[in-house]
């Protein structure tokens, strides 16, 4: 019997073992993990003022403890607490109109929302595309991870019109896509990004003489006559097991001859919207970051959808649109619940609101729309 007990013990930590050896091959070899910053990428990260000891920094204090007991706490509760988080009929969307996107070119800012924080940008004649994850999943895996919602009608790569500037908030899978990045390399030919990410796109092919990294307050011209700035936000990176915060995080200010446009990224409330609004004077559109928020488990890397109505007010926005909602299953809330909260608070604070459907091509502000199509479904 003792015998046999041996056997069993030993048959159970072999398996163990050989589990946690093709973990770990996997994170060292599967290519969508991405690329270690070497060489010049490391130089340019050692140079920054939010970089030290190997990782960056938040501007204010930040409470980033993903330990292992709260991780298991949350996937237990993802996966026993799924009622409502996703809808459950096929949201009906706009078939991106290329040529319609190519014919409008008035004074304002065009704009195109693919769900969650994919959004297509026209702005003095130059088309910028933020953060496209047109994958099947939010996720380092092809076969499980956050699925997106069932559309009528899903962006990808071949639709788009020609594209001048790729922008990335930050690193991880829900806003930085392998597959849509190896589709998207040969289309365009510049891509801007945070410290550090650079190493990602190198790895997967996009040519070194096409990436431009960013510092926060970095800023740089297009065509020499809109202005793109990097600016701070509060939250994190990291792709693989042991990658947290090695690479840089961050928004992203567009200022165009007569517009100027905000777009969040992901962050936690801090006084750096303050700053961004004081320093910029406003903006005609800003894109906020709301949803995938769990008040227990990451309360200073997401804001509630309260705080996101702050901190549009933060940066003096005259318009302000949610973003980060409405395609991916990422938190413990029920899917319409952020834009549902975004908007009531919104009106009690009196702050115009752009709510279209996924797909339509809108200028804002003449063609702003609170319009709350997301009652249509369970």
């Amino acid at each position: 019997m003792l015998k046999i007990l041996k056997m069993t013990l030993l048959t159970i930590l072999a398996a163990l073992f050989a589990v946690i050896i093709l973990v770990m091959v996997f994170f060292k070899t599967a290519p969508q993990i991405g690329g270690q910053a070497s060489g010049m990428r490391h130089d340019e990260m050692e140079k920054s003022p939010q970089y030290r000891e190997g990782k960056f920094y938040n501007s204010v204090e930040t409470d980033t403890d993903f330990s292992f007991a709260k991780t298991v706490k949350v996937m237990y509760q993802m996966v026993t607490n799924t009622q409502g988080r996703e809808p459950e009929e096929k949201i009906e969307t706009f078939a991106f109109d290329a040529k319609q996107w190519v014919a409008r070119n008035e004074d304002e800012i065009l704009l195109s929302w693919f769900g969650h924080s994919s959004v297509l940008i026209k702005i003095d004649g130059k088309t910028i595309l933020a953060d496209p994850v047109f994958g099947e999943r939010a996720s380092m895996f092809s076969f499980m991870g956050p699925k997106k919602f069932d559309y009528s009608h899903h962006m990808d790569v071949n639709q788009l019109p020609d594209v001048d500037l790729v922008i990335i908030s930050h690193d991880h899978y829900d806003h930085l896509d392998y597959p849509t990045i190896t589709q998207l390399k040969e289309k365009v030919k510049l891509f801007y990004v945070p410290l550090g990410v650079a190493s990602h796109l190198e790895s997967w092919g996009v040519p070194t003489e096409n990436i431009m990294t960013f510092d926060w307050w970095d800023e740089q011209l297009l065509d020499g006559n809109i202005k793109l700035t990097f600016t701070p936000t509060r939250h994190f990176s990291g792709r693989g097991l042991t990658d947290n915060f090695t690479t840089l995080w961050g928004s992203w200010v567009i200022e165009g001859s007569s517009q100027k446009m905000y777009f969040s990224g992901d962050s936690g409330y801090f006084p750096g919207f303050k700053e961004i609004g004081e320093k910029f004077g406003g903006f005609d559109l800003a894109l906020i970051e709301c949803g995938a928020y769990n008040k227990e488990s990451w309360p200073d890397i997401h804001m509630l959808p309260e705080q996101s109505v702050q901190a549009a007010l933060d940066v003096k926005a005259r318009v302000a649109m949610p973003i980060h909602w409405g395609k991916f299953n990422l938190a413990l809330h029920q899917w319409k619940d952020p834009v549902q909260r975004f908007i009531n608070e919104a009106i009690n604070k009196s702050l115009s609101t752009h709510t279209p459907v996924v797909g339509a091509v809108m200028m804002v502000p003449s063609e702003t729309k609170a319009e709350a199509w997301w009652n249509e479904y369970k």
